[in-house]
């Protein structure tokens, strides 16, 4: 039986809290010379007595050698199979900017893109335009003319990152994704994965080429990657399976959206990373398990900023003490995947844990939290879904099995 069908069934309702601080893409790889990561050489006095009071180590997000994109990686964060429920982008997107997605709705997640003269990718993210300049270039695709019997609808999710959603009879997610996820090639053609997604592609295409002509004549943003496609998915909440209340903190829309698809609570999305422990505290009552989502160390991650990464570490621990100062009787911190700074994207790498719970965890040898210090840890190298089970043993939460 799978350990986590044993965990379902023995949750319980208990008063203690947990804090699930999850700074995305956290896991990196040392660099040459002095050997380190953006976390090894942080400042982080708070991490550091987190770590040395409680229990570390690694943990896969999906499997050795697999590299995970968020949806996968925070399903595993929140004790969900990612190899059993796979989500699409778009759907994670639409429901993230609260987007009322229908079922049988087709939704993708999009780039504004750069190409060059010969309609090539020159950059991904068309320079990381302004939200409101994205809302400015989805207002010239809203001009598009769906064909009759379709709705499409183009909404902005933040910076350069945008949704299409498709309604309509006999829709079908099965498209591949347009996005070449590399520069100096061309976007790939719209093509369907499956012969039932092959009227959806046309669509798409259909959209496609109209937008690029309505985009034609702007500096960076001329071009549309596309990818993820999904319709949404039915998902037991976590209120179902752990017996939680669950409430979740973050700015980014694709993980509003994931929360919300498991069954969280929204707060208001804190303006900066200044004004979490205020969210946090406002968000505690009623709730036993708040999930902090912190975008910014994947952000610099995937910029290739390593003193970028290693300053957003560096504030997330002078925050600690107000976020501790809210009351929890665990607090976990790790990563939905690492996204380190040499490779400016995400990786295989296992991500670095704490687990921390005063007279509740074993307390191993290890004195800071690193990604090197925690391959000593006493929580050894486990698959990212068992470490919620960790943090609901630690609260009290999951009662004894068996005589």
């Amino acid at each position: 039986m799978d350990p986590m069908a044993i965990v379902e069934r023995q949750a319980q309702r208990t008063d203690s809290r947990i804090l699930y601080l999850i700074l995305d893409g956290l896991g990196d790889l040392p660099r040459p010379g002095d050997g380190a990561t953006p976390l090894s050489a942080a400042r982080r006095p708070n991490l550091n007595r987190l770590a040395a009071e409680g229990c570390c180590g690694r943990f896969d997000p999906v499997g050795p050698g697999i590299t995970p994109g968020s949806g996968p990686g925070h399903l595993g964060l929140f004790g969900y199979d990612p190899t059993e429920i796979e989500i699409g982008r778009g759907v994670l997107s639409a429901v993230g900017i609260d987007f009322p997605l229908q079922r049988g709705d087709v939704a993708a997640r999009f780039n504004f893109c750069t190409l060059d003269a010969a309609g090539r990718v020159v950059d991904r993210r068309a320079g990381r335009p302004s939200t409101e300049e994205n809302r400015r270039l989805v207002a010239l695709l809203r001009r598009i003319a769906p064909p009759p019997g379709v709705e499409i609808f183009v909404e902005t999710e933040s910076e350069h990152r945008g949704v299409l959603i498709l309604r309509g009879p006999g829709l079908s997610p099965q498209v591949a994704d347009t996005d070449p996820q590399a520069v100096g090639v061309p976007p790939l053609p719209v093509t369907a994965t499956h012969p039932q997604g092959e009227g959806t592609a046309r669509l798409v295409a259909a959209f496609v080429a109209q937008a690029l002509a309505a985009l034609g004549g702007e500096p960076q943003a001329n071009g549309l990657l596309l990818r993820g496609f999904d319709s949404l998915p039915t998902i037991p909440a976590m209120s179902e399976r752990f017996a939680l209340r669950p409430v979740c903190i973050a700015t980014y829309p694709m993980y509003r959206g994931l929360a919300r698809l498991v069954g969280m609570d929204m707060a208001p999305p804190p303006a900066s990373l200044a004004d979490y422990p205020a969210a946090v505290a406002a968000s505690a009552s009623g709730h036993d398990f708040v999930f902090a989502h912190v975008k910014y160390t994947d952000k610099a991650g995937e910029d290739g900023d390593f003193e970028k990464k290693r300053a957003v570490i560096e504030e997330v621990d002078r925050l600690l003490p107000d976020l501790l100062a809210v009351g929890f009787d665990v607090v976990v911190v790790a990563a939905d995947h690492s996204t380190p700074v040499a490779l400016a994207a995400h990786s295989w790498h296992p991500v670095p844990a704490l687990v921390w719970a005063p007279g509740r965890v074993f307390r191993d040898s290890v004195s800071e939290f690193s990604e090197q210090a925690c391959v000593a840890g006493a929580l050894g190298r486990l698959p990212l879904r068992y470490l919620i089970s960790e943090a609901l043993a630690a609260a009290g939460k999951i009662a004894k099995f068996g005589a």
